[in-house]
Order: C-alpha cells, then sequence, then structure tokens
C-alpha cells in the first residue's frame, strides 16, 4: 500500500529512541523527510544517521526540550528553513514520574504539565498556521492506553495525558475544514526503555526481579507478549498518511488486547 507519505515533511519529537525513533524510521521508510529533535544530543544525531544511512531520507536533528517554549519554535522553524514547510507533526515526550498523589509534589505536577500537556500545545501551536494554509496536516500525539484505563501508580500521566486527549479532541474538529487530521495512538506495554525502567521501579518496590514483573503485565495482555515498537509505528504512519484522511479525533491503542473496554 502507497500512503502517500513521499515529499511529505514529518517533525516527530522525543526521536532518538523508543517509540518516537520507530516511528521516525517508519515514515522514513515510506518516503518522508524528516524534522527530529530530543534532548540528547548525541543519541539523536547518532539516530539521524543512521536513518539517513538506512532510507536515504532527508534528516535533520534539532537538539531541543519539549518542556521549554522557545526550543519548541526553533525545532519549527528549523524544519521549516530546511524544507519550507511541516506537512506532519508526531508529539511525543519521556513520561512523567510514577507515584500516587500523596508523594507528588506541587513542582512536579508542573514539570509534569509542561512536558506532558503543554509540549503538545506548544508545538501544535508552531505548526497549525503553516498546515491550514496549505489546507492538509496530520497531527497525531502519542499519548497512553492510561487515557481509556488508568494504571496503578501513574497518577501524572493518567492525569495529564487525559488533557491531551480532550485538546486533540476539540481541535480536530476546530481543524477539520482545513484538511487537517488529528489523532491520538496509545501505545500499550511496548519493549522500550520507558517500560522497562517502570518495571524495575515497580519490581524494586515489591522486591522481585524486573523480569518478573514484566511477566506479571505479559500475563495481563491477551497476546500474552509485550508490544514492539514497529508495530506500533506501522499503525502511526497510516494515521499521518493521505490515505487516513478521514480518520480525525481518534484515541487507537496498541496494546495486544490489554483494555477491555468496548470503546
Amino acid at each position: 500500500m502507497d500512503l502517500g507519505l513521499k515529499g511529505k515533511v514529518a517533525l516527530v519529537a522525543a526521536a532518538s529512541r523508543g517509540l518516537g525513533r520507530a516511528v521516525a524510521e517508519e515514515l522514513a521508510a515510506e518516503g518522508a523527510s524528516l524534522v527530529l529533535c530530543a534532548r540528547g544530543a548525541e543519541a539523536l544525531h547518532e539516530t539521524r544517521d543512521q536513518i539517513a544511512v538506512a532510507t536515504g531520507a532527508p534528516v535533520v536533528a534539532v537538539r531541543a526540550d519539549v518542556t521549554i517554549s522557545s526550543d519548541m519554535a526553533r525545532v519549527v522553524a528549523t524544519g521549516q528553513a530546511q524544507f519550507g514547510r511541516i506537512d506532519i507533526l508526531v508529539t511525543n515526550a519521556g513520561g512523567p514520574p510514577a507515584g500516587r498523589i500523596e508523594s507528588l509534589s506541587h513542582e512536579e505536577w508542573e514539570a509534569a504539565t509542561r512536558l506532558t500537556l503543554f509540549s503538545v500545545i506548544e508545538l501544535t501551536r508552531h505548526v497549525l498556521p503553516g498546515m491550514k494554509e496549505r489546507q492538509w496536516g496530520r497531527i497525531l500525539n502519542i499519548t497512553s492506553i492510561s487515557v481509556k484505563q488508568p494504571i496503578e501508580n501513574l497518577v501524572l500521566s493518567n492525569s495529564l495525558r487525559a488533557g491531551v486527549t480532550g485538546f486533540a479532541r476539540t481541535l480536530a474538529n476546530e481543524v477539520a475544514g482545513d484538511g487537517i487530521t488529528v489523532n491520538n495512538i496509545l501505545p500499550g506495554y511496548t519493549r522500550t526503555e520507558r517500560v522497562q525502567q517502570l518495571a524495575g521501579m515497580m519490581a524494586e518496590k515489591e522486591g522481585i526481579t524486573a523480569a518478573d514483573f514484566a511477566a506479571r503485565w505479559e500475563r495481563e495482555i491477551p497476546m500474552k507478549r509485550l508490544g514492539e515498537p514497529r508495530e506500533f509505528a506501522a499503525l502511526a504512519a497510516f494515521l499521518v498518511s493521505e490515505r487516513a484522511s478521514y480518520i480525525t479525533g481518534t484515541s487507537i491503542q496498541v496494546d495486544g488486547g490489554w483494555i477491555r473496554s468496548l470503546f
């Protein structure tokens, strides 16, 4: 299937590893040019070089922190200067710290809000005018299965990713007439560094190994295994493609069946 991504320009945030990198690799393989950002310069530049060599895609890497508004403006401006436009935005950020309500400070809530919610809003604000002018755009937010089924001990993520969902659903209606789609993609338990860190943290509290804790997750998943980043990236590429032009305002999970609800 030709997704119609050849010649499109995609900005992927937090793209140096994990799900962000997997999505960037998939889009490059489909012929898109890339603007990548992440905080760690070394890992980011390594990712840029490896994707460019593997796919032949033009790739620009900009070291930036998604919690800093001026950094987000600079990433978008760099992409526009290099390629003339941003057609596709994939928002992404590392998950906020685990914890229960009584263990988290006011400062931790503020930091998590900047990371998880404001980063999405700021990136969207910067790319939207150009998308409206061209009457074509794709905005895809990487959130979490927690927006449909809250996860224990992740009150920051549960709360703020739900805020992203509300923002995206509202925006989808506002810009549908401009040829812009806005969707959310919800990763389940996927084999990434973030999930491995969570397993280690939870395991330590219970006095078991990280492998034992991860095995508990696998027992909860109907497919009885963790997902692979490339499986997640396949749906992401479709949702930002020309072929998905009539899909907007949705939140679709990639979770091996973990979420039990009907919707």
